[in-house]
């Protein structure tokens, strides 16, 4: 047997206890994150479960994950009742990869963040974190991109003007 009219929210009383505008959780329903039934009128009521679902979506992107990561996680979850520990777990272990590459790239911010620190260039065409590997660079000052006859080749300038 389903949820009784009882066991359903409004989409007032979830904007209320998730904390999100009802504009983020009709968002959230475009998206797939969550769904809801329909009244005779047309209105919107969410299982109670739902909850528990945008406070998946909210802690997912907390740790940097997208809401298309966040969807692709509840896609493998229970939609009408709360996980088991065995499905939260086996969601958990595909997220472990991809929080210890966010962990590896913020710790080299750091490093670059305190190289920056001490070096005091503040130079855009020499700083390593802002112009991280810039071929452009290389092929001299000003709008290489421009200057260059076919920008998907890259910056590497074309013969002289005029010539050819």
């Amino acid at each position: 047997m389903g949820p009784t009219r009882h066991d359903l929210l409004t989409i007032g009383q979830l904007a209320a206890r998730s904390g999100l505008a009802p504009s983020a959780l009709r968002y959230y329903e475009r998206m797939g994150l969550i769904s809801a039934e329909r009244t005779a009128g047309n209105q919107r009521r969410y299982a109670r479960a739902t909850l528990r679902r945008i406070a998946f979506v909210r802690a997912a992107q907390r740790v940097g994950l997208s809401l298309e990561e966040a969807r692709t996680a509840l896609d493998r979850l229970p939609e009408d009742r709360a996980p088991s520990t065995a499905e939260w777990s086996a969601v958990a272990v595909t997220w472990h990869e991809r929080i210890d590459r966010q962990i590896e790239e913020l710790e080299l911010l750091k490093r670059k963040l305190t190289g920056c620190i001490g070096c005091g260039c503040l130079s855009l065409s020499r700083c390593a974190l802002y112009n991280a590997g810039d071929r452009a660079a290389a092929a001299g000052p000003g709008a290489r991109y421009l200057l260059t006859r076919d920008p998907a080749g890259g910056p590497e300038p074309g013969p002289a003007e005029g010539t050819g």
